[in-house]
């Protein structure tokens, strides 16, 4: 069985955007996959996150991971810090990795650029520490947006360089498993095209009934079709798209028909839609407000993981060492 691992950067709380975007594909690999999910607390340092701020985001992640269907049994889950064999070949893969190659990537230049007062090596060596999260377990897919192919491209480099210069077929070239070519793209309610924390029109799992339906009844509309059957602009489409991930296909049809003849109530749509939406996250609210208030449960399955996982990169860093010429 081909093994996967992704890692998930804490950032804070889980939207319907992640939910359909990521998760999902998450929880369907593990019955395809040999997986390992980690939640990256090493890559976060890099914004200089106080402690309070990594181990609340760290809790929080576990927590609705777990709550939406991650079975820790099934796909371990480990904490990136907690497993210490990748930083030593985060060094080893450092000292064959070329600041001008480090410096061309792509996400690179664009943080030198936004936070110029900020740029320190851990966002330079970032392509290097992905590819030790991935390489000490000899990874044969990484789940990644296309925002992340070039990093991917310099993990295979990376592998590629490692093998020339010990003269070794050791290191996998991993591929991407593109999320975006499987997953949901979520519509923000606020007339833009996806859903987003940044674009500050989330809805989150952890979301209230009054939350929800309050930021509901906010999405963006306009003032109705003017003709039978038209094509429905992208505000209104957004609220169709959402309509038809968390709602009946009774109740999709139903207002479908109300706009393509020209009949619809847009405040009747968004009631039907806040209470859907509702329904939909109600019982994964539920559970990770149970996680989070089981911190032994959520160490037990974090040191659960992390063994697995330190096994797996200890097993690799020996041979690494060893083809190297250190001892094992």
């Amino acid at each position: 069985m081909e093994k996967v691992i992704s890692g998930i950067r804490p950032t804070g709380n889980l939207h319907l955007g992640n939910y359909f975007g990521a998760v999902k594909s998450f929880i369907k690999m593990q019955d395809e996959y040999e997986c390992m999910f980690f939640i990256a607390d090493w890559h976060s340092l890099t914004t200089h996150p106080t402690p309070e701020n990594i181990r609340r985001s760290v809790k929080t992640i576990l927590s609705e991971y777990l709550a939406c269907g991650i079975d820790p049994e099934r796909a371990p889950i480990y904490i990136q810090s907690d497993v210490k064999p990748v930083l030593e070949l985060y060094l080893y893969l450092n000292m064959n990795a070329y600041l001008g190659e480090l410096e061309r990537v792509t996400s690179f230049k664009e943080k030198a650029r936004t936070q110029p007062d900020n740029i320190n090596a851990g966002l330079l060596t970032y392509p290097t520490l992905m590819a030790a999260d991935v390489l000490a377990h000899k990874a044969d897919k990484v789940p990644v947006g296309k925002d992340q192919e070039q990093n991917m491209e310099m993990m295979r480099l990376f592998a590629r360089r490692f093998n020339r210069i010990y003269n070794v077929e050791y290191f996998r070239e991993p591929q991407s498993f593109h999320l975006s070519d499987h997953a949901v793209k979520v519509p923000g309610l606020d007339g833009s095209g996806k859903m987003g924390k940044s674009e500050g029109n989330a809805i989150y799992l952890c979301d209230d009934e009054a939350t929800i339906k309050k930021k509901v009844m906010k999405a963006v509309t306009d003032s109705g079709p003017t003709q039978l059957n038209q094509v429905k602009p992208e505000p209104i489409q957004n609220l169709f798209t959402m309509l038809e991930l968390v709602s009946a296909k009774e109740t999709y049809d139903y207002f479908n028909d109300q706009y393509n003849n020209m009949t619809i109530r847009y405040g009747d749509l968004k009631k039907q839609l806040a209470a859907d939406i509702n329904a939909f996250c109600a019982p994964i609210r539920e559970r990770i407000a149970a996680f989070q208030s089981d911190d032994d449960y959520l160490a037990r399955v974090a040191r659960q993981g992390a063994e697995k996982a330190t096994a797996s990169a200890e097993k690799t860093l020996g041979e690494v060492r060893e083809i190297i010429g250190f001892r094992k």
